[in-house]
């Protein structure tokens, strides 16, 4: 029941505020990708309000964000401009710490930045490109979920990655590509005028590689878990966990997406 009410209030929340757009929806992606930095460091037992914590949530915003809307002067890669500012500015520090703090120590802050700031940009910049093109990445994510979940609990006996995520089967993972895919077709049935022009096999193709690629995500934030020793990522959604725990396989799934041409 708990995990129920959650999910049902988190996803008005979502979608209510993805429908309203522009500040407010700027607003929610800012504190997502705050909180899912905050998790990231907390599994690494690093404190988020150190020195390279903060820097790299400025990093994460300044990639999540629409800096070129707040700093037009700097230009279309402002993005990538102020990520590097915040890069250099850890980079000098570590001059002055004497060897406490090495190249090496850069690397978990900024390639978390990276992973979590360039997820939730592609995730913005699909809301502000189409409505549709968000609702079928999260009803593929979804759809994917169930069937793997449903599919595998029923026939799944082949172990997909048993030392990442031992319950995943390859018959579930199947099962939810599939299940994406009849969601997805469906969705464009129901809505042809706002779906993207692409023949029915060009969709289905790309919705199995979205499916995967959201699975692929799930895996690695599965590998993350298991290799900081926790089960969740937080615990700021009862029934549920973290953020990341919600939105690893969209953080994937966004960026293949925007690669792909989808918006």
């Amino acid at each position: 029941m708990q995990r129920i009410i959650t999910g049902v209030v988190a996803g008005a929340v979502f979608l209510g505020l993805a429908i309203v757009g522009g500040t407010p929806f700027q607003i929610l992606v800012g504190l997502l990708t705050i909180i899912a930095m905050s998790e990231l460091f907390k599994m690494r037992k690093i404190e988020i309000l150190s020195f390279e914590g903060i820097l790299a949530i400025f990093a994460a915003l300044s990639l999540a964000m629409p800096t070129t809307q707040y700093f037009p002067k700097l230009g279309m890669d402002s993005h990538f401009t102020l990520f590097t500012l915040c890069l250099f500015i850890m980079m000098g520090i570590m001059v002055f710490t004497k060897g406490k703090y090495s190249f090496e120590d850069l690397g978990f802050p900024f390639l978390s930045a990276f992973y979590v700031g360039m997820g939730f940009q592609n995730l913005l910049a699909a809301q502000q490109s189409s409505l549709f093109i968000l609702f079928l990445a999260l009803f593929i994510v979804w759809a994917t979920d169930s069937g793997a979940y449903f599919i595998g609990k029923k026939i799944g006996k082949t172990k997909l990655i048993p030392s990442v995520s031992p319950n995943k089967t390859v018959e579930g993972s199947l099962g939810g590509i599939v299940s994406a895919i009849v969601v997805a077709v469906l969705m464009v049935f129901l809505y042809p005028n706002k779906a993207p022009d692409i023949n029915i096999f060009k969709l289905i193709v790309l919705v199995a590689v979205f499916s995967v690629v959201g699975q692929l995500g799930d895996l690695v934030e599965s590998s993350l878990k298991r290799h900081f020793g926790v089960k969740d990522s937080g615990n700021i959604l009862p029934g549920h966990g973290g953020i990341l725990d919600r939105f690893d396989s969209l953080i994937f799934v966004f960026p293949i997406m925007h690669l792909l041409g989808l918006f």
